[in-house]
C-alpha cells in the first residue's frame, strides 16, 4: 500500500490542467473499513495536504458523528477522492474532479483494501461513476433512495456549506438519512 500511495502522490498525469499544480491528497490503509469517495480537494486541502481539512470536512464528520481521531485513522477510514488534486476554479465554484484519477488509480487502491464494509459516495460525480445506471436522475432522488444502495454504498450530498440551501429544502435528509448513516458508522467502527 505504501508504494502505491507514493506512486499516486507522485502522479502528474494531468498537471498541465491544474492551475495550482499536482498535489494528490488521499489516505488509505489495508485495514480500512470505510472508504470515503468525495469529489476533489479544495484550495485549503491543497495547501495543507490533509483531506477534508475544511468546513466541508467539519460537516461530514458531524454527519458521521465521529471525531477527527477516528476520521483520520487510516485503519478505520480511507479517503479516496474522484480527483486527487485541486482541479481549479470554475464559474460557480471549483471545477469538476479530473477524469483521469479514478480510472487510473481506484481499482489499484481497492485491490489493497480487503476489509471494507462500507463506501460513502459523496456527491454526484462519485455516485454517477460508481452507481452508473442505478443512480437516479438527480442527486436528491439518489440520496432519498439511499437504502437501495446499501449495504455496499451509502450515498450523500456534498457536505459543503454551499449545500445548506439544499439541506433546508430537503429536511428529510437530516431526519431520515443521517441517523441511518450514524448507525452504520457506529456499527462498523465499534
Amino acid at each position: 500500500m505504501d508504494s502505491l500511495i507514493k506512486d499516486i502522490s507522485n502522479c502528474n498525469a494531468c498537471k498541465e490542467h491544474l492551475e495550482l499544480g499536482p498535489r494528490p491528497v488521499l489516505s488509505a490503509h489495508p485495514k480500512s473499513k470505510i472508504i470515503i469517495i468525495g469529489q476533489a480537494p479544495g484550495t485549503i486541502v491543497h495547501k495543507t495536504g490533509i483531506p477534508w481539512n475544511d468546513k466541508s470536512g467539519e460537516n461530514l464528520r458531524s454527519w458521521m458523528k465521529i471525531d477527527k481521531t477516528d476520521f483520520y485513522n487510516t485503519q478505520k477510514i480511507a479517503i479516496i477522492p474522484m480527483g486527487f488534486c485541486y482541479p481549479g476554479k470554475g464559474k460557480s465554484g471549483d471545477l469538476p474532479p479530473r477524469k483521469e484519477c479514478a480510472p487510473l488509480w481506484h481499482n489499484h487502491l481497492f485491490n489493497k483494501l480487503q476489509n471494507v464494509e462500507l463506501i460513502l459516495l459523496i456527491g454526484k460525480y462519485a455516485q454517477d461513476y460508481y452507481l452508473k445506471e442505478s443512480a437516479k436522475r438527480t442527486l436528491t432522488e439518489t440520496v432519498k433512495n439511499f437504502k437501495e444502495y446499501l449495504p455496499k454504498y451509502f450515498v450523500l450530498p456534498h457536505p459543503s456549506p454551499r449545500n445548506n440551501i439544499w439541506q433546508a429544502k430537503n429536511e428529510w435528509f437530516t431526519r431520515l438519512v443521517l441517523p441511518e448513516l450514524q448507525k452504520e458508522i457506529k456499527r462498523i467502527l465499534k
